[in-house]
């Protein structure tokens, strides 16, 4: 079977859309389906269960490495989106002293995080959202200025999902400590792309499937000291952080996509592919013409290109380019369907127009120089095609 990044024998079957999702590794495939022979649950006191606990657990010190943690750390969840819920609402539970606490985040946060800053309203906290630069950079100073006495948590993301713009942490981490804070990072897009080493991050979030392993599982780095309160309730699984029995099979699977993702970030020429491939994209896309890279200035994902053209629909350029078999996206696979113009580029300072006529291109680990050489020339060409249709292919007035 080829792989999803490969031309195929009846069309171009370019899968452009590795943030929303990856395809699933031979080693991810192998451990789950090694995890599916494991009959014992974990918590069992018996042969079965002892097999089922050593397999977590080895599991468990895998995804640590990724995470620069050590094992007993590791909170597995059943996604990215539980392992952003868990560090926002858990942190604002548990909190003694000041009430109401105090919450910090940035308006380019991915809507997991979003929410859970306004459920954590909810429970009372006072949120603080900071905008962005014009790049979709965050500042730490802006930080600073935001802490409060009651400040419990600092809650940004390690790279932007949509434009992979990739955030200070260790810089943020350093001002959130001074003033005795927590500091959450959401790093959903950059697990097993670049180093989670040094972040300074008291709770990090990883998901799976965006590192080629299996949908509907992921972790949450717990450091030492910080207490959550748990929003599962039941069992004492995952230290009484995560109630429910752990899904064995989909553990093992990301796992053993943490391992082989470790291995690609140690092997200096799959690195330099990454930049390749994204520098033969970039300038394939320039031949249309009138185009803005969202994030340019600002040190980025090289796997997230999201590019605006002047005088055409980023979503009606999507749907052409899938009847081509290229799969490309208008912004966060959450949000698809919306005809509202993405919350980061709007948090950026760009205009709705221009926002609308957004696309990201996310290539991944074995998508080659001559798949997106074609997706370039054949979005180019649908790009023409498109501005030649007048407003019928340009993004529509906003009627808010």
């Amino acid at each position: 079977m080829p792989s999803p990044s490969q031309p195929t024998a009846d069309g171009p079957g370019i899968y452009l859309d590795h943030a929303a999702t990856s395809p699933v590794c031979r080693e991810a495939v192998d451990a789950v389906l090694a995890g599916m022979s494991i009959t014992g649950n974990p918590s069992s006191r018996h042969e079965a269960g002892d097999e089922a606990k050593d397999a977590l657990e080895s599991s468990r010190t895998q995804m640590a490495a990724l995470l620069d943690c050590a094992a007993d750390d590791v909170v597995f969840t059943g996604g990215g989106s539980e392992a952003d819920a868990l560090a926002v609402c858990g942190t604002v539970l548990a909190a003694d002293g000041h009430r109401p606490v105090h919450v910090i985040t940035s308006a380019i946060e991915h809507s997991a995080v979003l929410e859970s800053c306004a459920m954590a309203h909810e429970l009372g906290a006072e949120i603080t959202i900071l905008r962005p630069d014009g790049r979709g950079w965050v500042d730490p100073e802006d930080v600073r200025r935001a802490l409060r006495p009651n400040t419990v948590l600092v809650s940004v993301m390690h790279a932007n999902n949509e434009t992979g713009v990739i955030q200070p942490i260790s810089d943020i981490a350093a001002v959130v400590h001074e003033a005795g804070a927590l500091l959450h990072t959401d790093a959903v897009q950059t697990a097993g792309k670049i180093s989670l080493a040094g972040l300074g991050a008291d709770l990090v979030s990883v998901s799976a499937h965006k590192f080629y392993g299996p949908k509907g599982v992921g972790a949450l780095k717990v450091a030492p000291g910080v207490r959550l309160s748990p929003l599962i309730r039941g069992g004492s699984q995952e230290r009484g952080l995560r109630a429910g029995t752990e899904n064995v099979p989909g553990v093992l699977g990301m796992a053993a996509a943490a391992t082989a993702a470790l291995h690609h970030l140690d092997d200096p020429a799959h690195q330099a592919h990454r930049h390749t491939v994204r520098a033969h994209l970039l300038k394939g896309l320039e031949e249309a013409g009138d185009i803005a890279v969202h994030g340019e200035g600002a040190p980025c994902l090289p796997e997230t290109l999201n590019v605006s053209f002047t005088g055409v629909r980023g979503d009606t350029l999507v749907d052409v380019l899938a009847v081509q078999g290229i799969c490309v996206s208008a912004g966060s696979a959450c949000h698809a369907g919306s005809d509202e113009p993405s919350h980061v580029l709007t948090a950026m300072g760009i205009p709705a127009q221009r926002a609308r006529s957004a696309v990201r291109f996310s290539p991944g680990r074995t998508t080659t120089v001559d798949a997106v050489t074609t997706a370039a020339a054949r979005t180019v060409d649908a790009i023409g095609k498109l501005r030649a249709l007048g407003p019928a292919g340009a993004p529509q007035p906003s009627h808010a």
